[in-house]
């Protein structure tokens, strides 16, 4: 068996280095590459696309795969070489429905649907992207049509992303979440406003960009194994253990914009940078999904980022780098104004409370595409009616509504729900953090966040992708993803800071 497994783990380096390849790519075309050379790159991304699908669907690869599951019989469950062949057999079983015609083609579609998106974003203009998003929503319901028969045509985009979750789960999860964040919403809505205008002005991009690196560096950034760079959407992208790269973006007129965001992304890679070095170049070298991912980046940005201890801590610097526009406003009233909830047009912009209900915006729309019951054509007035019934807002262009995500571009449909998701685990996570480390709002009051990231290592980082999300969930915290904490996480907080 040592000899198989030895060869199964040098076909799946061979498919993982495809695989990097193929990320640093659409990093490249995401910062640096010239926008004219999209179709280029549609072809090369097309290729790459092709050769990790025949090399997952090799006949080598299938019956090595078939006489290690039987054999795997007799290993311990929670072993890394059991949960290897296990991983690589359900991945391959995944290829083997997809032909390979349609892996090409998803490939050179959504490569040139970046650029598409990107033109079309700037001018505000969706019917710019409209035949490219057509295009991609006919590929993913086909995409979905190859696993079939299945519980709900969403079901198989979803499990790109979390492994082995359903819609039924989500939608079940988001019906006892939506009420009570609604009614928050209400609540704080009925208090007199948080005065963040001092926030909306001008702040220097190179005081931006040195200060949230600052921040990072302090965080435990390895910029050894790392880089920042800028992009239209900030992404993290890695393609190895020793090379994770994150980006970030300014927003003029808000001078935080770019320091969450660089936090944000910080969590992803600090997941990346994390995971297990016996799972070099195997599918195990991967987050347990895409909600474990997000609960780690909203986890630094928020639950971190945006506390009063992080502040007590950092906000004298941000004073030093900043004095024209913050030097006189305390650090209360910046705690307060980081924290106002208030309905915003764009996703990454907005405020805890608000943040999931942009989420179950997009689930309804994502999920009305692949129904059938929204033709493309109407998702902006789609869109805007969603926004306004559960934002109470009207987008005032296309760039403030519709195109604000890059995720559609990609082909990302199933990927939205896992910000949601990812918020509720970070909460529950952090229960967990406080009582393993009773000590560490102290710790973050004194710029040490040292345990804070081991404890993230160990108990989640290391896991690699060795468990299916749920499972790894209730590993940790003794419950699958359950919104309850995270509601009273944001009651907690907001009651404070509004006086609820």
């Amino acid at each position: 068996m040592e000899e198989k497994i030895n060869r199964l783990k040098f076909l799946l380096g061979e498919i993982y280095d495809l695989g990097a390849a193929q990320g640093l790519l659409s990093w490249d075309q995401q910062t640096y590459m010239p926008p004219a050379g999209s179709e280029d790159r549609a072809y090369i991304l097309s290729t790459l696309a092709s050769l990790e699908h025949q090399c997952w669907t090799s006949s080598e690869l299938q019956t090595l795969l078939s006489d290690l599951k039987k054999q795997s019989a007799n290993l311990d469950p929670d072993s890394d070489d059991y949960n290897l062949i296990r991983v690589a057999a359900r991945r391959m079983d995944k290829y083997t429905q997809v032909p390979a015609r349609w892996v090409a083609e998803f490939a050179q579609t959504t490569s040139l649907a970046h650029e598409i998106w990107a033109k079309a974003r700037a001018e505000s203009n969706f019917s710019k992207f409209q035949p490219a998003l057509e295009k991609i929503v006919d590929l993913r319901r086909e995409y979905a049509s190859f696993f079939a028969p299945y519980a709900h045509v969403y079901d198989p985009l979803l499990d790109d992303f979390e492994p082995g979750m359903k819609t039924s789960e989500v939608r079940e999860i988001f019906d006892r979440l939506r009420p009570q964040q609604v009614a928050l919403v209400s609540a704080i809505a009925s208090q007199p406003p948080v005065d963040d205008s001092f926030l909306h002005q001008s702040f220097p991009e190179q005081g931006q960009w040195d200060f949230g690196v600052e921040v990072i560096s302090k965080f435990g950034f390895d910029w050894q194994r790392g880089r920042q760079d800028r992009s239209a959407h900030p992404f993290t992208s890695g393609f190895g253990l020793d090379d994770v790269r994150i980006t970030t973006r300014f927003v003029p007129g808000l001078g935080t914009a770019s320091l969450f965001g660089t936090m944000h992304e910080c969590g992803h890679a600090f997941y990346d940078l994390g995971l297990p070095r016996a799972y070099r170049r195997t599918p195990l070298l991967d987050g347990a999904s895409m909600a474990f991912h997000e609960s780690q980046s909203r986890m630094w940005e928020n639950l971190v980022g945006r506390s009063k201890s992080f502040w007590e801590y950092f906000y004298p610097r941000f004073q030093e780098v900043f004095p024209v526009q913050v030097g006189n406003v305390t650090l209360d009233a910046f705690y307060r104004a980081i924290n106002k909830v208030q309905p915003s047009f764009i996703r990454v912009e907005a405020d805890e409370a608000t943040y999931n209900l942009h989420i179950m915006l997009r689930l309804e729309i994502e999920i009305a595409m692949m129904e059938g019951s929204l033709a493309v054509k109407d998702l902006p007035e789609a869109w805007n009616e969603r926004m306004k019934s559960y934002l109470g807002l009207t987008p005032p262009d296309d760039a403030h509504g519709v195109l604000q995500d890059i995720h559609w571009s990609g082909g990302m449909i199933g990927y939205f729900p896992t910000y949601a998701l990812g918020n509720l685990l970070s909460v529950q996570l952090w229960e967990c953090i406080q009582k393993d480390l009773p000590n560490l709002d102290d710790q973050i009051k004194l710029g040490q966040f040292n345990e804070l990231l081991q404890w993230t290592r160990q108990n989640v980082h290391l896991a690699g992708a060795k468990y299916e999300p749920q499972v790894l969930a209730k590993r940790i915290t003794g419950s699958t993803m359950d919104p309850q904490p995270y509601v009273n996480y944001l009651q907690k907080k907001y009651s404070e800071i509004y006086h609820l």
